[in-house]
């Protein structure tokens, strides 16, 4: 009885499993069916994509995209010219928090000309006994006062003129481009002093003057860019659907155009500092500034004498420029195009 029982049981158990089993296959096929049934278009029309895997596959290569260009700035030089420039602008915000001396003192008439480092003096001192420690740290102000309002000043006419001469091309792609010529074929250094010696050795003098001298500059780079995409399909479908020209410029060809403009600006940054270091140096600079070219240019007849006067400034101005310069390079290999598969 016991055995009849038992096998009973183990019947009635085989009979539920392969209802399970017949059920979990049923579910299984009809799953496959309905999904067939709603991806024809996917399954029969070639080059259909499915929105869902087509979602996915977008936000996968947008992050692909995104840790890529935080790996290219994770490179030591780069890292390095992002401290470096730190440091410069932490010197240029709040350099009355940083400089042992006030602004005044900086540059005022102490005793102690030309005097040796100390502990008062970490750097030495230079001439009428200013302390070059805190020369250097109103220095940093100086230079970028002068040299981002001029740079903005050079992108903005640049895009503005580059764009439209590229866009309308003719005449007024002529016109615009032998005045660019005209400017490029001068040194801009020259082209630089002239103005500040006509115009006189002022703050905003210098910033006009090498805000208006890299306008060429910008606007062949821009123009060639412009070149490129105004024959693109994306302008013939904004223009076909009723965009004007200015929309059409500054609205769809002038975003996808934009990269060598934000490269060529930071490494420009680093080539004005330089620039307005030479120009000081030559003595066109603004006497009532602090600046490092001024400061060489002084203490170049004490080099044997007072090394430290001519070597702070000088390492100044090499350390900045450096610091741009690899910022610069960094921006370069992540938003080059042409660098993103390697």
């Amino acid at each position: 009885m016991a055995n009849v029982k038992r096998g009973i049981t183990l019947k009635q158990e085989y009979e539920l499993e392969l209802e399970v089993t017949f059920d979990t296959r049923e579910s299984q096929l009809n799953n496959i069916l309905s999904w067939i049934t709603k991806n024809l278009k996917f399954l029969l029309i070639p080059g259909s994509r499915l929105e869902e895997l087509s979602r996915k596959e977008s936000e996968y290569e947008v992050n692909r995209s995104k840790r890529k260009l935080i790996r290219r700035f994770k490179s030591t030089l780069t890292i390095l010219g992002i401290i470096i420039i730190l440091i410069t602008l932490s010197f240029t915000v709040f350099p009355s928090w940083i400089s042992p001396y006030t602004y005044e003192e900086a540059n005022g008439i102490l005793s102690g000309n030309w005097g040796t480092p100390s502990p008062d003096h970490p750097l030495g001192q230079g001439k009428f006994g200013r302390d070059i420690l805190a020369r250097m740290i109103y220095g940093a102000r100086s230079s970028i006062t002068i040299a981002l309002p001029a740079l903005f000043f050079n992108v903005l006419g640049g895009i503005i003129l580059g764009v439209i001469a590229a866009y309308y091309g003719g005449w007024i792609d002529a016109v615009i481009m032998r005045i660019t010529d005209i400017f490029l074929a001068f040194p801009g250094l020259v082209l630089a002093a002239v103005f500040i010696a006509i115009l006189g050795p002022r703050l905003q003098n210098i910033m006009l003057a090498y805000g208006i001298l890299g306008i060429p500059y910008y606007s062949r780079l821009i123009r060639g860019n412009v070149l490129q995409a105004r024959s693109l399909p994306y302008v013939e479908a904004a223009r076909v659907s009723g965009a004007g020209n200015w929309r059409i410029m500054f609205r769809h060809i002038l975003p996808n155009c934009i990269q060598p403009i934000i490269i060529s600006f930071t490494f420009d940054i680093g080539g004005v500092i330089l620039s307005l270091a030479g120009l000081a140096f030559l003595g066109f600079g603004d006497p009532s500034l602090i600046e490092w070219g001024n400061d060489l240019s002084q203490a170049r007849l004490f080099i044997n004498t007072a090394p430290w006067a001519s070597f702070w400034p000088g390492f100044m101005i090499l350390i900045t420029v450096l610091g741009f310069m690899l910022l610069g390079d960094g921006l370069r290999d992540a938003l080059d195009p042409r660098l993103k598969n390697l």
